[in-house]
C-alpha cells in the first residue's frame, strides 16, 4: 500500500466529419476488441503521469487543485494549473533550498518519506518532464484529471 497518484488525460472525439482520425481509432480498437466493433469510439482516455509517494507533489495538487480537500477524488487539471506547477517544480530545481518553503514534503499514512533527498529531486526531474510533455501543442485539446489512492 501507498500513495500512488495519477494525471488522466482525455480527448473527446467530435463526430459529424470533424475529426477524421475518429473512425481511424475506432477501427484499430476493434480489430484489438471485437466486441466493441458495433459500438462508437468517442472518447480518449490515458494516464499522462503517475507518481508513487511522491508526497510533495501531492500536497501541490491537494492545495492548488483540490481546494485543500484531500479525499481522493477526480479533479479537473487546467493547462495553467500544469503551468503553474511546472513553474514551482523549475524554481525548486534551479534552487532546492526553496523546496520546504514551495514544495513542502507531506506527512501521511502511507505517504512515504518527507525528507528533501535524490527521491525526492527524482520525483521533480520527472513531474518536469510530463508537465513540458503536456503543456506543448499537441495536448492542448486534451482535458486532465488527478486522481490520488492510499
Amino acid at each position: 500500500m501507498g500513495l500512488d497518484m495519477y494525471l488522466k488525460a482525455s480527448r473527446f472525439l467530435w463526430s459529424h466529419g470533424e475529426e477524421p482520425e475518429r473512425a481511424k481509432i475506432g477501427k484499430m480498437i476493434s480489430e484489438l476488441y471485437p466486441e466493441v466493433a458495433a459500438l462508437e469510439v468517442d472518447e480518449i482516455h490515458t494516464e499522462a503521469a503517475y507518481w508513487r509517494k511522491a508526497n510533495a507533489i501531492h500536497a501541490w495538487f491537494v492545495e492548488n487543485v483540490q481546494d485543500s480537500v484531500d479525499d481522493c477524488g477526480y479533479y479537473d487539471v487546467s493547462q495553467g494549473q500544469l503551468q503553474e506547477l511546472l513553474d514551482t517544480v523549475n524554481k525548486v530545481l534551479e534552487d532546492p533550498t526553496l523546496a520546504p518553503e514551495l514544495l513542502p514534503t507531506r506527512r501521511g499514512f502511507f505517504f512515504g518519506g518527507s525528507d528533501y533527498d535524490e527521491w525526492y529531486m527524482d520525483d521533480l526531474k520527472y513531474t518536469k518532464e510530463r508537465c513540458e510533455l503536456l503543456l506543448g501543442d499537441a495536448y492542448k485539446v486534451w482535458d486532465f484529471k488527478y486522481h490520488s489512492s492510499w
